[in-house]
């Protein structure tokens, strides 16, 4: 496996939106965004996605000097219209937002319609952390994947949620998950690979599991714990889809298939401050102790370690941001072919 550096990777993507016609400032924030998916281990999220951006691009799907505002405000919440524009530069300004809310209110809850598909949850929860505020995030996916419990008919999608908890010098705890047993992405980088899925990933239309994700079309993922997976993606659905007056359910375009359709892509943040309950030390100090005990508790026979959210990330981007972003040939040769098209040098790797 071959790495690319960070820097590099951002000079990359920000050229291909470039030459596709978004404005240097809005390409290098989306450059900077993607990566940061890369960053914390969500692959499937990140510049894997450049070429069906660029795709979506040329087709006409996308906005490129759109008027990301407010369209509704009222105390401490506020409704984002995207003007469908690329999904990162309005979460982008979503999170903008509700920093500047919830250091009004303490509390807030900022909602977006007409967005797009904008990355990894945890890019954006992470950024309130990161200002120590707790932050929530659930979105509608862009494409429906998964049928209701008992089903057969695709209905929902893996409607992530994400939750981050500012732990001071410590790594943020933060759980960014989908509602389903896997996200949708990695079914596309597995099939990128020519690998197989994991028998308890996706059932077909018969119940039975999908193995191949070539074959990803003719069946449905599953939910993460059974009926209660189910039941947490239709709640998401309402809070980011239905709530925001965004597409859920028959109405959410699969962005895969239709690349010149507005898919009015739902999202949600809320942004806590700790400090409302208490003090903003004491708590992180109580955040850090959890942590500590969970990891120094008993364990099983043959594990090793006991981890808590977000330590996988925090690794990942420790040796990401030294080692740079894993790139597989079969990536490369995406990667170099949405160069060719865009007029800008390859990877050379």
């Amino acid at each position: 496996m071959k790495h690319l550096p960070i820097t590099q990777a951002e000079e990359f993507i920000a050229n291909a939106l470039q030459a596709n016609k978004v404005p240097v400032a809005d390409a290098k924030i989306v450059a900077q965004l993607m990566v940061k998916s890369d960053l914390v281990g969500a692959d499937g999220h990140g510049i894997f996605r450049l070429p069906a951006y660029i795709k979506r691009i040329r087709a006409g799907g996308i906005n490129l000097n759109p008027n990301i505002h407010i369209e509704r405000e009222q105390g401490a919440t506020a409704l984002i219209n995207g003007d469908n524009a690329l999904g990162h530069l309005v979460m982008n300004k979503a999170v903008e937002l509700a920093i500047e809310k919830v250091k009004q209110h303490s509390v807030c809850w900022v909602g977006s319609h007409f967005g797009n598909h904008s990355g990894a949850a945890s890019v954006y929860v992470r950024k309130l952390a990161e200002q120590g505020y707790i932050g929530i995030y659930m979105a509608v996916g862009n494409a429906n994947h998964m049928a209701p419990w008992g089903g057969i008919d695709l209905l929902l999608s893996t409607n992530p949620i994400a939750i981050a908890v500012p732990a001071g010098d410590h790594p943020i705890v933060l759980l960014d998950i989908a509602t389903t047993v896997a996200a949708y992405g990695k079914v596309k980088v597995a099939a990128q690979k020519g690998e197989s899925i994991p028998d308890t990933w996706m059932i077909d239309r018969n119940g039975h599991p999908i193995t191949d994700p070539k074959k990803s079309s003719e069946g449905s993922l599953l939910p993460i714990g059974g009926y209660k997976g189910y039941g947490l993606a239709v709640m998401i659905g309402l809070l980011a889809g239905a709530l925001n007056n965004a597409a859920v359910g028959k109405d959410t375009i699969d962005f895969n298939a239709h690349h010149d359709v507005i898919t009015n892509t739902g999202q949600t943040i809320i942004a806590v401050d700790p400090s409302a309950f208490g003090d903003r030390e004491q708590f992180v100090e109580r955040v850090i102790a959890l942590v500590n005990d969970l990891k120094a508790s008993s364990k099983l026979p043959g594990v090793n370690q006991i981890r808590v959210p977000g330590d996988g990330a925090a690794k990942s981007m420790a040796q990401r941001l030294q080692e740079g972003i894993p790139i597989s040939p079969e990536l490369q040769e995406s990667l170099n072919q949405c160069a060719k098209e865009c007029g800008i040098a390859a990877l050379d790797l």
